[in-house]
């Protein structure tokens, strides 16, 4: 993962030092950073710097472990690079350097600026190779004993780094030397801690650089990989979706973020956590198991990128399935660290935002503070932690705008009380990277969501569909299975869904049994409304009275479209059917030119139309099965014939359109936004599905109101609407390997889209356009109108991707 790779070795401007020559310290920023140096140290000289007289500073050589050092901090902060192998000894007057040949070429232009900023001068010790440097670390201990007993002190007091042990052979010589010698050694630790505390504004957009990419690598493709991982149930090990993080975090082009690779760096190899195995520590490592997506499973997600040396955070955990324990404790933390932020403000205790954090947990679930980490994080800058700034309970210094924390707050080894081994104990873990400011901290990682509604991922059914679906036991496992994604994940997925579909079978064949019986008992099928009438023939009424009736014209078949029925001549009176107790109709021509209508209804008792309760209440009933009609008027037998069919099918549209409609779950009433807000749109959209009527489809467009989204056209009886609360599952599908971009919602209750009742409504744009040149030849490879119409095409399926990508993200 980060071997070959020193934390601090890159330079502040981004070239990797030891690179052949263009180094160019900025002479500014060395001066002004010198000034705060000098006068942090005359300033807390004995509270922070232990009273020292001379700081001495040695830089080991460059590491493949990845590691924070004061000393490399100092050097990047102070001159923009790294310099391995260097001592640096600060005196009141002198800047001692004890370094090879080619880094004092590279510090020879700093003198003048040295001497201009702080008065001092700076002396370079040029170490050959052939050279173990003690003459030249002789010299440099002259110098401090005599700036020493200049002052009036025999023993000179000297700072140096305690926590850093001496690396390679330079190192450890000074090391013994400055052991042996006639100095008083203190610790100056908290005294770089608290002058690398408060970023100046270059610092803090390094900073803010180092976030966005962080959470661009966390929005747009840890949290895709691992959708795209659950959603094709694919076995992939945490430490390969480590690897792939990590390409990404060097590559930031791959996720569109403009930052040169050069110049960005990890901060820790990112950390992938699920299945039980939880650590919270950022020395945390993503081992080789594969990550656990199982009903009520917990994924932890840690990734930490650097800009120009300067370090960012950002951690996620995300839920699946989550029972009521996993959603109470994210929640309660979720909370807890947004107070533990809003409490990073100027004049506040460092204390505070613990403190914060602490009371929210013991208020809303007091069982869960023995599982609390017991920081809330740390200060975060050159170093990922910086010594003297974590965030705990005890810390009293004062927080100053320009501070930089890593707020990282957890709950560590919970129960989740289930029966997989791997979902028993689960750990929860939230970090983001704040600026103190003087009013309103500035969390810049904030485009990384945290909300419940992006991190819990349900695949369960509902639970009063679990309840009417019967269980279904695993053999080998001899426990009940739930119809859930997770399910469908396990061992026994095709025993599952084998049984399930033979139930199904059993339930289908036992309701058509009892349907065959009711109807062999002349007692109807209320499963037959397709093939028989909506409605009951005592239910049917063309006319309530004579004088509805339409005047009399000539003796003939007429159609009353008005009020559904027809009108046959019967014995010289024109008697009316209503057009629902119509079976069929039908015509035919004979050799003499003879023309036939031929009618036949809906009797009781018939196949497909068995007894309803109106037959059975008027059994002396003669019901009339079948009517034919000769004319010599072709054109007349066919016009009535097709206005019967077509009449016939309106109605039976309509009364089946009710029928279903009748059957429906009433939804709540959409809220247009007004003008409260400005509704979110995408337009030009197709629906699945579609329509009815015969004319023209037309496009329309999708809105998202206050509690649903509104799908309509221009005509005004094509509209659609579809409830937040009644999406089960929402998809959006990408034009990547497809001809359309689509949105698609899984409903809980049915809908109406026109005549259809439907449980699935999908919207999509045609990305690409089916065309056929015209022409018939091959057109060449090279060929510009070719090559800039694939281009157009390529435009066009990437805009109305965006689009549709915008518009699901604010939703």
């Amino acid at each position: 993962m980060a071997e070959g790779r020193n934390v601090n070795a890159k330079p502040a401007n981004g070239k990797v030092s030891g690179a052949s020559n263009p180094y160019a310290i900025n002479l500014e920023n060395f001066s002004r950073r010198l000034k705060m140096l000098y006068s942090h140290w005359n300033d807390f000289k004995s509270e922070l710097w232990g009273a020292s007289d001379a700081i001495t500073i040695a830089t080991p050589s460059t590491s493949e472990d990845l590691r924070y050092l004061k000393s490399s901090a100092l050097n990047i902060w102070l001159v923009g690079y790294e310099f391995p192998e260097t001592i640096m000894v600060f005196m009141k007057k002198q800047i001692h350097v004890l370094c090879s040949q080619k880094k004092a070429s590279l510090l020879d232009v700093v003198k003048k600026s040295a001497k201009d900023a702080v008065g001092v001068e700076v002396v370079l010790h040029v170490k050959p190779k052939s050279d173990d440097g003690t003459g030249l670390m002789d010299s440099i201990f002259r110098a401090v004993n005599a700036q020493s007993k200049s002052n009036g002190h025999d023993t000179p007091v000297v700072g140096h780094i305690a926590r850093e042990a001496p690396e390679g052979k330079l190192l450890e010589t000074w090391a013994e030397k400055l052991k042996n010698a006639n100095f008083e050694l203190t610790d100056v630790t908290n005294g770089f801690s608290d002058l690398f505390a408060v970023k100046d504004n270059t610092e803090l957009t390094n900073v803010k650089r180092a976030a966005f990419l962080t959470s661009s690598v966390m929005r747009n493709f840890v949290v895709p990989k691992l959708e795209k991982v659950i959603d094709e149930e694919k076995k992939v090990s945490h430490s390969s979706l480590m690897d792939d993080t990590e390409k990404v975090i060097l590559e930031p082009a791959k996720i569109k973020v403009k930052l040169k690779r050069e110049n960005v760096d990890i901060c820790y190899p990112p950390i992938f956590q699920s299945g039980g195995g939880f650590d919270l520590k950022p020395s945390a490592s993503s081992n080789d198991e594969n990550l656990c997506y199982d009903s009520t499973s917990v994924i932890i997600c840690a990734v930490g990128s650097r800009y120009n040396s300067y370090c960012s955070n950002v951690a996620r955990t995300f839920l699946i399935d989550a029972n009521a324990i996993q959603s109470k404790a994210y929640e309660v933390l979720l909370k807890a660290q947004e107070a533990a932020i809003s409490n990073l403000r100027s004049g506040n205790k460092v204390s505070a935002a613990y403190q914060a954090a602490l009371s929210i947990v013991e208020k809303d679930a007091p069982e869960l503070v023995a599982n609390l980490t017991k920081t809330a994080g740390t200060g975060i800058g050159l170093e990922f932690r910086e010594s003297g700034l974590n965030l705990n309970a005890k810390n009293d210094r004062i927080l100053k705008p320009g501070m930089v924390f890593n707020v990282s707050l957890g709950f560590q080894n919970l129960q989740a009380e289930t029966k997989n081994p791997k979902t028993q104990k689960f750990s929860i873990l939230l970090a983001d990277t704040v600026i103190v400011q003087k009013d309103v901290p500035e969390v810049l990682t904030h485009s990384s969501s945290k909300a419940v509604k992006d991190v819990a991922y349900s695949f369960n059914e509902d639970d009063d569909e679990e309840e009417d679906r019967p269980k279904v036991k695993g053999e080998s496992k001899g426990r009940a299975t739930t119809l859930s994604k997770a399910t469908l994940r396990s061992d026994n997925q095709e025993m599952s869904k084998e049984e399930l579909r033979r139930q199904h079978q059993a339930e289908l064949a036992r309701q058509k049994n009892e349907e065959t019986a009711r109807r062999l008992a002349g007692g109807g099928s209320a499963s037959m409304d397709n093939r028989g009438n909506g409605k009951t023939i005592g239910d049917l009424i063309a006319y309530k009275n004579v004088n509805d009736l339409p005047p009399p014209r000539d003796l003939m078949i007429q159609i009353d479209q008005k009020n559904e029925a027809i009108l046959l001549p019967i014995y010289g009176s024109m008697i009316p059917f209503h057009v629902a107790t119509v079976k069929s109709v039908s015509s035919q021509q004979d050799s003499n030119r003879n023309c036939y209508i031929r009618i036949i209804f809906n009797v009781p008792g018939t196949p497909f139309s068995p007894h309803d309760a109106n037959s059975l209440k008027f059994q002396g009933s003669i019901y009339l099965k079948e009517v034919s009609f000769r004319s010599k008027d072709p054109r007349h037998i066919s016009e009535a014939v097709q206005l019967i069919k077509t009449l016939r099918r309106q109605v039976a549209s309509r009364e089946s359109e009710r029928a279903e409609r009748a059957t429906l779950v009433t939804q709540e009433k959409l809220q247009l936004a007004g003008a409260k807000f400005k509704p979110i749109r995408l337009s030009d959209l197709w629906i699945r599905p579609p329509f009815g009527g015969r004319g023209r489809k037309l496009t329309g467009s999708i809105e998202a109101h206050t509690n649903g989204f509104r799908y309509s056209t221009s005509r005004p009886d094509e509209r659609v609407d579809v409830m937040f609360s009644n999406v089960k599952h929402a998809f959006f599908q990408p034009a990547e390997k497809e001809m359309i971009t689509l949105l698609h919602f899984h409903l809980h209750n049915h809908i109406m889209v026109g005549n259809k009742k439907t449980k699935d409504v999908q919207f999509y744009v045609e990305v690409m356009d089916v065309v056929q040149t015209l022409g018939g030849g091959k057109r060449s490879n090279y060929d510009p109108d070719e090559i800039e119409e694939e281009q157009r095409e390529r435009d066009r399926k990437n805009k109305i991707n965006m689009d549709f990508q915008n518009f699901v993200n604010r939703k």
